[in-house]
């Protein structure tokens, strides 16, 4: 018989991992009812400074708990609270793309990712904080949980925020340019952009169908492994990672190196120097020429397919959206379908391209932002090492654990590699961030 919730003490059950309290409530050390409502003890606590949710209703999410804890032994997620940013459809709550043209929309059904997650036992809390449509536009409410004078990132805003602080343990975003791993690099947390449509993209607010991908945050590499059980994503390497003793990591600075602050310098650095004190093997990877292009490739790509994702809003909505998505409704950069086909070849080209470059290693390292959070809310950041590899279909992993000296924020740094080499990039990922966090606790005592 499961424990009436509050008849144990919660402390610290908030910052557990997914897969550490599934196995304490698998032992029967702790209930699901307890986790949620050490979830929501911190949500209370911390929601007036963070403001990561557009929509949670603690009663709902304590119900959930209890059906959780009545339910027999099995299912994958039994009980997990899982956020999701608000572009993604949920039955049962509001999905307003934080739009003020959208507020009390109610789609009244799941996205295809939050019905496999539900069907895997997995309790949604409620509806993450995001910049409007995910695109531009009306900022989130959200803050930095490190500093709130600091943004937590566009657009899965409250994703990311939600996660590093304690409030849930996973949570579900979006990645357009660069919005799943640049919050997660300045709030500190694991996070995933899979492979392009490895995860279903129905049932969320689609900007460029050709290349928007779900992907979702955790604070720990073994939870994004959970999510990727769940969602059947494999990429046919059997072989452990036991350490990263005789793993082939290439380096990539990319094509946009120059913008780099001192913060992602010195935090590739620092990771460079770690993987090689515990015997990875290093090797330079510069792009060839046609990489330079991909940057300017994406924004073609995007705004094109944004007048066709966004022809409904244009045709209701009209000028009263924000200006610079009536600005790209309009084409007001004048871009041709020659230039939209082009744009499109040289992605295709240079997909095949870097699956066979980045085939030989087990990992390609490369930066996940330019530095630390920048002051917000209006600067959210830029995608600016993110988008060709959002463009390219490549997987991507942001591995937290650097810390710029000057001020102590988080910098993350991103795993990437050929398509389909998720689940091989998420392991490299837990030992690459175990051994930073190592070296960050040597370093500061």
């Amino acid at each position: 018989m499961a424990r009436a919730h509050g008849e144990r003490s919660r402390t610290g059950l908030e910052w557990l991992s997914a897969t550490e309290a599934l196995a304490l409530i698998e032992a029967g050390g702790v209930t699901v009812a307890d986790w949620v409502g050490a979830c929501l003890d911190r949500w209370r606590a911390r929601d007036r400074a963070v403001r990561a949710w557009t929509w949670l209703d603690p009663e709902a999410a304590m119900a959930k708990a209890a059906a959780a804890d009545a339910m027999p032994p099995g299912a994958r997620l039994r009980g997990v609270p899982i956020g999701v940013k608000d572009v993604i459809y949920t039955r049962d709550m509001p999905t307003s793309f934080n739009s003020p043209h959208f507020e009390g929309h109610f789609p009244n059904i799941d996205a295809a990712s939050v019905a496999i997650l539900r069907d895997a036992g997995a309790i949604v809390m409620g509806k993450n904080d995001t910049v409007e449509f995910a695109v531009n536009g009306r900022r989130a409410a959200t803050t930095n949980p490190h500093d709130p004078a600091r943004t937590p990132g566009g657009s899965s805003s409250g994703s990311a925020a939600a996660v590093a602080d304690g409030q849930v343990p996973i949570s579900l975003g979006t990645q357009t340019g660069g919005s799943v791993i640049r919050p997660a690099s300045y709030c500190g947390v694991y996070a995933i952009k899979p492979t392009w449509n490895a995860v279903s993209h129905e049932g969320f607010k689609i900007c460029a169908a050709s290349f928007d991908t779900l992907g979702w945050f955790a604070r720990s590499a073994a939870d994004l492994a959970l999510l990727a059980d769940v969602f059947e994503i494999g990429d046919g390497k059997d072989r452990p990672v036991d350490g990263l003793e005789g793993l082939r990591i290439a380096i990539c600075r990319s094509p946009v190196w120059h913008l780099a602050e001192t913060a992602t310098r010195a935090a590739m650095g620092q990771a460079v120097d770690m993987l090689m004190a515990n015997g990875a093997q290093v090797v330079e990877l510069d792009l060839p020429e046609p990489f330079d292009g991909l940057t300017a490739a994406h924004k073609i790509v995007m705004e094109g397919e944004m007048r066709s994702s966004f022809l409904a809003e244009k045709r209701l909505i009209g000028d009263a959206l924000y200006p610079e998505l009536v600005g790209i409704l309009d084409n007001t950069a004048g871009h041709t379908k020659a230039d939209l086909v082009a744009a499109q070849d040289l992605a295709a080209r240079c997909r095949a391209l870097f699956d066979d470059l980045a085939a030989p290693f087990d990992a390609v390292l490369t930066p996940s932002t330019a530095g630390v959070a920048p002051v917000g809310p209006d600067n959210t950041g830029a995608a600016t090492f993110n988008r060709i590899w959002t463009l390219l279909h490549m997987p991507c992993v942001n591995v937290p654990g650097s810390r710029d000296a000057a001020t102590g924020l988080p910098v993350g740094l991103t795993l990437t590699g050929p398509r389909h080499s998720d689940r091989h990039l998420i392991a490299v990922a837990g030992r690459l961030g175990e051994a930073l966090v190592r070296g960050s606790e040597r370093q500061h005592g």
